[in-house]
């Protein structure tokens, strides 16, 4: 028996066909069918590349028109060419700090958006390239509306930099700086440097140095290590502690000279003739070393020195005692 298809029915079926179809094209489309929607143009001075017609318009990712239609326009004045995006708004989802919705709709309400900081500039969709337009608010101050487009059939929301033209404007920069050195130059004056440095430590005689100061190091163990070292040192210390009760005992005699004078004199030679002794014999060893003792003997001839001047100053004394009370006769 072959099935009769109802007229009735089948025409149900198609009216909610087209019916959902209409829900859909709302819901997902974007688009108000029922009335026209609300215009407004952007000018970029970069490249719109990934942008096309259909692109969402978005203001803190919140989703409210689409890109229209995009041209190209020269500037005469300026000799550059300008993209010319035009942008449809069919939601109106933004409010005011009472909670009032703002009419998107209105041209009118766009332009006080704009004066008061509306911009407009470009950012990608993920990582897929695509571009869409993004709103923002900026001080107007830093982004002036150029008034080259004051006659402008809709309204015109100042583009800013985008974080892509950055970007690219920051790798130009780096590339032209980049262009600005002189490798050449560079690779030249390091290989110089190399060279020079090659030479002259090539010049170097490491293991003779190595030697040396092994050489050195021995032999200022040994000298420390001699019982002439050891001898010497004790009288050096004895000589400076002779040396400085001397100068004490002639301190505490500037009185009249006296036979305590006369004895504090002759313990002074004693102990300037020890201190000399001391230093000789110490000199003397560390000639023997070579190179090593050479501070040490700039050391001791310094105490010599020093000890022949109080050994000048004791025999001043005993040849003139009154001099420590009356001081140095004055030339004639």
């Amino acid at each position: 028996m072959k099935l009769k298809l109802s007229p009735a029915a089948v025409g149900m079926f198609v009216l909610g066909a087209m019916l959902l179809g209409v829900i859909a094209f709302l819901s997902f489309g974007g688009t108000n069918i029922f009335s026209k929607p609300t215009r407004f143009l952007i000018y970029f001075d970069e490249s719109v590349s990934g942008l096309d017609p259909g692109a969402s318009v978005k203001v803190n990712g919140v989703r409210l028109g689409r890109v229209a239609a995009i041209s190209v326009r020269y500037d005469q004045p300026s000799k550059e060419a300008l993209s010319r995006v035009v942008c449809e708004i069919d939601r109106n989802i933004l409010t005011d700090n009472q909670g009032v919705t703002i009419d998107l709709t209105s041209p009118a309400e766009i332009q006080k958006l704009i004066d008061r900081g509306l911009r407009a500039r470009l950012s990608l969709t993920g990582i897929t390239g695509l571009l869409f337009v993004e709103l923002k608010f900026e001080d107007p101050r830093n982004y002036p509306a150029d008034p080259r487009f004051m006659t402008e059939q809709y309204p015109v929301v100042p583009a800013i930099p985008s974080p892509i033209s950055e970007a690219q404007q920051s790798i130009v920069e780096i590339v032209a700086n980049l262009k600005k050195v002189d490798f050449a130059g560079l690779s030249k004056d390091l290989k110089t440097l190399l060279t020079t440095t090659n030479k002259k430590v090539a010049e170097l005689d490491l293991k003779a140095l190595a030697e040396r100061v092994g050489k050195a190091a021995d032999a200022v163990n040994a000298f420390v290590s001699t019982p002439d070292a050891k001898q010497a040192f004790a009288n050096l210390n004895g000589a400076i502690s002779d040396t400085r009760a001397v100068m004490a005992k002639l301190d505490g005699n500037i009185g009249p000279v006296s036979d305590e004078l006369k004895k504090t004199l002759a313990d002074a030679q004693t102990a300037l003739k020890s201190l000399d002794a001391a230093a000789t014999t110490t000199r003397n060893f560390v000639r023997d070393q070579g190179q090593v003792g050479d501070d040490v003997a700039v050391a001791l001839r310094q105490v010599a020195d020093a000890a022949a001047a109080l050994e000048r100053l004791a025999d001043a004394i005993e040849r003139n005692p009154t001099s420590l009370l009356v001081g140095k006769k004055k030339p004639e």
